[in-house]
């Protein structure tokens, strides 16, 4: 049976297929459309289709050709502010696409989902470190399309008789250790991505979106997971799944934050290079601070994460950075 990856050509999705073929699985399978990831970042022995996953006609195709049991869901936007400005592009992009993809892979036999979901369902929590059991309650438009994809996989597979895996994202930074991959898009809003080009020259300088939060320096906090880290996660997601395991909503974090300026100073220190940090008013939508509470999927699961070391992710980064640059030159 094989296995497919929507949006794998893209940051995070890439990274899962590194780990599929790492761990062994021979059958992968990815639709993407391109827009914001890339072909080139994939390995040979990927069947990659060029496509939308909302076209119904082509993922049941896709199913059918090649005997797909389990879909690992990553195709999304995920900019909050983006999303704020842009609500009706969100709700489409992850919350329609989601519904009609979901509706293919019901009609074509699915067993398992792996859903991509964020710790934006959380908005503004009242408990920190989050735990999954917290109600729900996104202050964005992004929080919200990822929480009403989640209600309506949780509905399907009550329905149809497939089984789930929700993960909730915690702050994805990082890059293949091996380096295989990382995030590639130079419009980029991540903050280690962001903080690295700075660092590198590639941006003229960094903001620093609020310094006024209730944190002990004033700015945002959060937990950042390692990529690799995170695709093993849904590696044993899927191991979990095809061997019988119940659905299952999970957090994907280390359980420890930090601030946006602590950020800054790991990547000014790890680069060795000073870079222009400019104080900016609040975001839209950003949320002081999220850490996750992340015992369950570790006692549940058994996910091991082996790359929890800001300064080792910030070094990947800064690789990634630098290869790309190589890459340009070409």
């Amino acid at each position: 049976m094989a296995i497919l990856v929507t949006g794998g050509a893209g940051y995070i999705g890439s990274h899962m297929v590194l780990a599929l073929l790492d761990a062994g699985h021979e059958d992968v399978v990815v639709i993407d459309n391109l827009s914001t990831g890339f072909d080139w970042v994939l390995p040979p022995e990927v069947t990659l289709v060029v496509g939308d996953v909302a076209d119904q006609a082509l993922v049941k195709r896709v199913i059918a050709e090649h005997g797909i049991d389990v879909l690992a869901h990553f195709a999304a936007k995920i900019v909050v502010p983006e999303s704020v400005a842009d609500p009706l592009g969100y709700y489409l992009a992850n919350t329609v696409k989601t519904r009609a993809l979901i509706e293919a892979a019901v009609a074509g036999g699915v067993k398992h989902v792996i859903f991509s979901s964020t710790a934006a369902v959380y908005g503004e929590p009242e408990i920190v470190p989050v735990p999954e059991d917290l109600v729900a309650a996104p202050i964005n438009p992004y929080g919200r399309s990822k929480l009403m994809s989640e209600w309506m996989i949780a509905d399907a597979a009550k329905a149809h008789g497939f089984s789930y895996v929700i993960l909730r994202y915690f702050n994805v930074a990082g890059a293949d250790p091996r380096g295989r991959s990382g995030q590639s898009a130079s419009d980029a809003t991540h903050l280690i991505k962001v903080a690295t080009q700075a660092a590198l020259g590639r941006r003229t300088h960094l903001n620093v979106f609020g310094t006024d939060y209730p944190t002990p320096d004033g700015s945002c906090l959060r937990d950042y997971i390692q990529v690799s880290d995170l695709a093993d996660a849904h590696c044993v997601a899927i191991a979990h799944l095809r061997s019988g395991g119940e659905s299952k909503t999970l957090n994907c974090g280390y359980g420890r934050g930090y601030s946006v300026l602590q950020v800054i100073e790991v990547v000014k220190r790890m680069s060795g290079r000073d870079f222009e940090v400019r104080l900016a008013p609040r975001r839209p939508g950003d949320p002081a601070q999220i850490v996750a509470k992340a015992d369950r999927i570790r006692d549940e699961l058994g996910w091991r994460p082996r790359h929890d070391d800001l300064d080792g992710i910030v070094a990947q980064a800064l690789a990634w950075e630098e290869s790309l640059a190589r890459r340009n030159r070409l």
